[in-house]
């Protein structure tokens, strides 16, 4: 976006938004576990853009940038002073919610239950279709790194399901 006119800005914006703000909200959702501190996380994440001066390549970049931010942005929200001194949520009433998509069951509670590195790497790898070497390549980390971790997360998550949720992963 890099030396783009002010209201061609605007349009490049809108696009940009479009193709990404279902992804980032998934993975605020993901990390952050409600839907009023996601909401609030996509918003930032966009201001963020407003306020760079960056110039994606191509999609790829474009959407590397918003997981790497995304992560990052979370990350803070989470050791923030105010998210650690919070009302344990479990202390609050059920609210019914949803996140703009389905999954049976419990899975995606008993997800959000996991350790950020699982769920993460499960959410880009199942949800957003991404390869072993591509969140490799989001997350700084080595490949055998990945596997590892969708093979972990793939056994916690089915432990914590009852040990019966047998469903066959491509």
């Amino acid at each position: 976006m890099g030396g783009v006119a002010p209201e061609n800005k605007e349009v490049f914006f809108d696009d940009i938004y479009k193709r990404n703000v279902d992804t980032v909200y998934r993975l605020c959702y993901v990390y952050l576990k409600n839907i009023a501190d996601a909401e609030d996380a996509v918003q930032s994440i966009f201001l963020k853009l407003l306020d760079s001066d960056i110039s994606f390549s191509n999609r790829n970049h474009e959407k590397a940038w918003f997981i790497l931010t995304t992560k990052n942005h979370c990350k803070d929200i989470l050791k923030s002073w105010w998210k650690v001194r919070k009302v344990d949520v479990e202390s609050l009433p059920d609210l019914p919610s949803k996140v703009g998509y389905e999954l049976s069951g419990n899975v995606l509670e008993k997800l959000l239950e996991l350790p950020a590195k699982y769920k993460i790497v499960l959410f880009l790898y199942y949800f957003e279709g991404y390869s072993v070497k591509e969140i490799s390549s989001l997350l700084g980390d080595k490949e055998s790194t990945i596997q590892t971790r969708l093979s972990t997360g793939r056994k916690r998550l089915k432990f914590t399901l009852g040990g019966f949720y047998e469903k066959s992963y491509p």
